[in-house]
């Protein structure tokens, strides 16, 4: 089975939609608790705390099941997921009707950070072809690790790797404990995963990925000389890109859209107004957000560009009329508010 079906099935399955009435709530899926995920909701988690708009932060197994939370899980507004998830989602929607089931009405709320492709091996492992053979844990299929560390392998054609379907929290000491010989983990440099200084540079470090045939799918990277204590030297890698989602909630459908439309219009204006914050206070990731980098094939929420209006107000402030469910759909109008937004800053 490709991968590209294991992910559609899995899309298919993780969740059903919530049924029933429940108090109003708001949420963001992130990731493991050691991730760069978490440390991204619990920053914007702040935001909203400091308004008086509390929003929970549920950990998960990465990507996909964010995507799926999105889509299905009542009460959860917000979820972190890789741009290679979104990049194949929208490549196999047009002829496969269970992803069209499972991208529809999902949206974009921002585009975020680069998150560095770590593979921590053994230091007899110098190349990504000497994965060959291996005992490699390469994440659990809900995961992005798993889709990307997939890819990566059947790209390079290191078909003979024996792929362990174990999260890196996991991974991690039954690498040191030499149950397997590497894994994958794919998270934004610096990752807490690799501090306290556990890991032996004398015994592992982290694999260059400069393989051509990745540079059509992935960016390239670098991790720079001390990311990690047991890292002396730069490490060039590749990256792909953390993207906020949300979904095109309808103000006209019931009161649960309402709320929910106007959660992302306040977390939209909230993150705007204090993203010179974030950059200075928040996870070092914050530093290099570029919202302007929107992945191809994906629209901008309504509800978020609501929250872009240089007049809106969060509900911790003056309340505003919520915005019309009808406006443009068009990126156009969020590259216009943002270059307004960016102007008043």
């Amino acid at each position: 089975m490709t991968v590209i079906r294991l992910l559609a099935l899995s899309i298919a399955l993780i969740w059903s939609a919530a049924t029933g009435a429940a108090a109003f709530e708001r949420n963001i899926m992130t990731g493991g608790p050691q991730g760069t995920y978490i440390k991204i909701g619990r920053d914007i988690a702040a935001l909203g705390e400091k308004c008086g708009l509390p929003l929970t932060v549920v950990e998960s197994a990465g990507s996909l099941e964010n995507f799926v939370g999105v889509r299905n899980r009542r009460n959860t507004q917000f979820g972190i997921v890789q741009s290679d998830v979104l990049e194949y989602l929208k490549t196999f929607e047009a002829n496969d009707p269970e992803v069209q089931q499972a991208v529809r009405g999902v949206r974009i709320m921002f585009p975020l950070y680069n998150e560095e492709i770590h593979v921590l091996a053994k230091k007899d492992i110098a190349t990504m072809k000497d994965l060959a053979g291996r005992k490699v844990a390469i994440g659990v299929k809900d995961s992005g690790t798993f889709l990307t560390a997939s890819l990566i392998l059947d790209i390079l054609q290191v078909t003979d790797a024996v792929r362990v379907p174990d999260n890196p929290d996991v991974a991690l000491p039954k690498l040191l404990s030499g149950e397997i010989d590497a894994f994958f983990y794919v998270a934004g440099a610096p990752a807490a995963l690799f501090g306290g200084g556990a890991i032996d540079g004398n015994r592992f470090h982290l694999v260059p990925i400069t393989e051509a045939p990745l540079l059509a799918t992935y960016t390239p990277s670098r991790i720079e000389a001390g990311t990690y204590s047991f890292q002396q030297t730069p490490v060039d890698v590749i990256a792909v890109k953390a993207v906020m989602m949300t979904y095109d909630y309808d103000l006209k459908r019931n009161a649960y859209h309402r709320e929910s439309c106007r959660t992302v219009s306040d977390f939209s204006s909230l993150i705007l107004n204090n993203l010179e914050g974030l950059k200075q206070t928040g996870h070092p990731k914050w530093k290099t957000v570029d919202l302007t980098a929107l992945p191809p094939g994906w629209q901008v929420g309504v509800c978020v560009k609501a929250g872009m209006a240089l007049d809106y107000k969060p509900a911790c402030a003056a309340p505003v009329p919520a915005a019309d469910g009808g406006a443009d759909d068009s990126n156009e109008e969020y590259l216009n508010l943002l270059k307004q937004r960016l102007k008043q800053q």
